[in-house]
């Protein structure tokens, strides 16, 4: 029996229309085309994700199907089907009644579970004789050897023109799943039922709520990016807020790249804030080609000279940290509106870090898990590579110690955000907000106010004795041979060997 061709683009961390390559090469083809988003019950029920990451792709994949109503006709509108099952039980059930010609989608730099599903596909493609075009992804290139030119190329992959695709000329395939034997692939996952996602206050997903975000940033938030970014309170609005947007590929980094350049040329004022902005494009990117080039650090330090150093096995400290009541003010702060938002700073992210690998003296993947499940824009390239910088296991980068204590005085000096995730301590007088367990029973009396009566936990350790110990023995194993040795190894593997400014 003949067999109709069809092409499929598929869906995956790229939910949206704009700068979509796949889209563009499919269109081109002139084939019926079935786009197609497909849920994944081993990544549904993997330990990285929580019902919050797939409710924002829910509201993406919605908001996918409202804009490409409004451009089709109404009697035939493009839309994005979605399936519930395995990947290669969804392409194989559909292969049954066509003839799958090619499969479009983006390269995806994944954890190791989404990688392996790659091998099985383009296994399953070989066997069947079809075509995989897989397209580069937000300058992230796959192969090389080396960092060498890898800057270079970033650069001229930004500057490209943006991938403009007119979705009316579409070609769309549309299937009823009883006619294709896909009815065991129909039902939507039953994490998106779940209450926590209606009720928190987490940003929703979506391409048009992208859009919102970067032209209220690139307009107005902007003014304060620099000045505000490492402060926990202010840079919920001083910063652009646009990761989950680009964790989940609502939007492309290319667009953001030319849009804030875009603003900094019509509004010079805005220069130096855009430009700082810009850089840590480049270094979002950075981060996911090292996790490319080397993903085992999903599993184990990446310099295994750090294999040996003795670590602590602390199970109340550990769940101290991760229900944020280690006694440290904003820590605990940090870890709240963590879990509340699914948002905070980089700079809070990598306090908590920090204390977690350095003062708790625990293992960084103790809380890898967690802080995935928590934030809504965890991006595995960004994510395992930034865990380990922060704990200080790859003797390349500096060892940066943060003191919770300092941090806090710093930037929130008067408490504002430790009282407003922090309920216990609503009442503690300013002077005593970053410390309160050194309030005597005399200043408790005068300001009428008792720590143990306000519920607030005393700290889990001594701050300033594990500190010493922490630098001491980070910097100690830092001088083995094996440390060195592995330093070598990153050096050439990971490093451009032009020495880009930052590792």
């Amino acid at each position: 029996i003949k067999k109709n061709p069809i092409n499929i683009v598929w869906f995956k961390r790229d939910l949206r229309l704009r700068d979509h390559a796949p889209l563009l090469a499919a269109m081109e083809s002139g084939l019926p085309t079935l786009l197609m988003y497909i849920y994944e019950p081993s990544l549904l029920n993997d330990a990285h994700y929580a019902p919050r990451h797939w409710r924002f792709v829910q509201d993406a994949l919605l908001d996918l199907n409202v804009q490409l109503a409004h451009i089709s006709p109404s009697e035939n509108p493009l839309f994005v089907h979605t399936f519930c099952g395995e990947v290669l039980d969804v392409f194989a059930a559909i292969q049954e009644n066509t003839k799958i010609e090619t499969i479009f989608s983006h390269e995806e730099t994944g954890l190791k579970i989404t990688y392996d599903r790659d091998k099985r596909v383009k296994q399953f493609t070989k066997e069947n004789n079809l075509n995989w075009q897989e397209f580069q992804n937000n300058g992230v290139q796959r192969g090389p050897a080396n960092r060498k030119n890898w800057l270079r190329d970033w650069h001229t992959f930004m500057r490209q023109n943006i991938v403009n695709v007119t979705l009316e000329s579409l070609n769309q395939l549309v299937i009823r799943k009883q006619d294709f034997e896909l009815s065991d692939f129909q039902h939507l996952p039953n994490v998106l039922s779940s209450p926590e996602s209606e009720s928190l206050p987490f940003q929703r997903g979506g391409e048009t709520m992208a859009y919102r975000y970067l032209k209220s940033f690139l307009e107005e938030r902007v003014t304060n990016y620099s000045k505000h970014i490492s402060k926990p309170l202010e840079s919920r609005t001083g910063c652009s807020r646009l990761s989950p947007y680009l964790a989940w590929g609502c939007l492309s980094i290319r667009e953001v790249y030319q849009a804030a350049n875009e603003g900094a040329q019509k509004k010079p004022y805005f220069k130096r804030n855009l430009e700082n902005f810009s850089s840590r494009l480049h270094w979002h990117c950075h981060f996911i080609q090292k996790f490319e080039n080397e993903d085992s650090m999903e599993f184990e330090n990446v310099n295994r000279g750090y294999d040996s150093m003795e670590m602590a096995e602390n199970e109340a400290n550990l769940e101290a940290w991760k229900q944020g009541k280690t006694g440290f003010p904003l820590i605990d702060a940090c870890m709240r509106c963590l879990k509340t938002t699914g948002y905070i700073n980089f700079r809070m992210r990598a306090m908590l870090v920090s204390f977690l690998t350095h003062q708790l003296f625990m293992h960084w993947k103790s809380g890898s898990l967690h802080l995935a499940q928590q934030f809504l824009d965890f991006e595995p390239g960004i994510h395992y590579p930034q865990f380990q910088m922060q704990a200080g296991v790859t003797g390349v980068n500096i060892v940066r110690v943060y003191n919770p204590l300092k941090q806090s005085q710093e930037h929130d000096p008067n408490g504002i955000f430790i009282k407003k995730w922090i309920p216990e301590l609503q009442h503690c007088p300013e002077i005593f907000i970053h410390e309160p367990w050194k309030m005597t029973a005399m200043e408790q009396g005068l300001y009428h106010f008792n720590l143990q009566d306000a519920g607030y936990v005393l700290p889990i350790i001594d701050l300033d004795v594990n500190t010493k110990l922490a630098k001491d023995r980070i910097w100690g194993h830092r001088k083995t041979d094996e440390v060195s040795e592995g330093k070598k190894r990153i050096l050439k593997r990971l490093v451009n060997p032009n020495r880009e400014s930052q590792t």
